[in-house]
């Protein structure tokens, strides 16, 4: 079975509605690992349009399991996180308009920049994990740079309006995950994932882990946290 992680990003996007102190991710944290979530992922944006600097430094005292700190390719991000020390950072693309993050790392585009980055976070006994499209040359690539993992995004799978499109995608992530563990990478996967979906992803026995926060997140509204992460590694199971 693969682990299972939970983004508690949207917990602190309803908090930073209200500008309050509540609901805090570090209490959503802590209820699903008490659910039995194998670890813990918040992106800290540039704009902290959500998760705080406050709630990185205190997650990373009170995480029981595995933290994932996703975060963009900066000089800023890359001295925050040798300050907090994950366990594991997730590099993903960011722009400021959009809602989430879209679309997967150009990896090759960015190649220089990010192997100076991941030199440095391997400096600080940090494993990375690159978040990119379900692209051989991506995944070629992420090897080339030394990455510990890659998470591939599933946004394009999840989005699928037909049986045959969500096929093809489908198809097309088996074809990945396949690839990057040939290349001695672990395969993480995230993006759109949900309750329904899962009962195909589980089926690519090369994903080690799924990043999920939205679908759970929502669900967790209307029936409490522990539930939601219980239901969802049911399904897995």
């Amino acid at each position: 079975m693969a682990r299972l992680a939970i983004n508690v990003d949207h917990v602190a996007t309803v908090r930073q509605a209200r500008q309050a102190s509540e609901p805090d991710p570090v209490a959503a944290a802590m209820l699903a690992e008490l659910a039995g979530a194998h670890g813990i992922v918040v992106h800290l944006r540039e704009d902290r349009r959500h998760i705080q600097d406050r709630d990185v430094a205190v997650l990373r005292k009170t995480i029981k399991t595995k933290m994932n700190l996703e975060m963009a390719a900066t000089k800023e991000m890359v001295k925050i996180a040798q300050k907090v020390r994950p366990d594991v950072v997730t590099l993903v693309p960011e722009k400021r308009q959009e809602l989430t993050t879209e679309g997967g790392l150009d990896v090759v585009h960015f190649e220089s920049s990010l192997k100076k980055i991941i030199e440095t976070l391997h400096g600080s006994a940090i494993a990375v994990s690159l978040f990119i499209e379900p692209d051989a040359k991506f995944i070629k690539a992420a090897q080339k740079l030394d990455a510990d993992y890659v998470e591939l995004h599933t946004g394009a799978f999840a989005e699928a309006k037909s049986f045959g499109s969500r096929q093809e995608q489908f198809e097309r992530l088996v074809t990945a995950a396949k690839l990057a563990q040939k290349l001695a990478l672990g395969v993480h996967a995230g993006h759109g994932v949900d309750y329904r979906n899962i009962l195909w992803l589980k089926n690519i026995m090369e994903i080690e882990e799924y990043s999920i926060g939205h679908s759970i997140i929502a669900r967790a509204v209307l029936t409490g946290m522990e539930r939601a992460v219980r239901e969802m590694l049911q399904l897995m199971s």
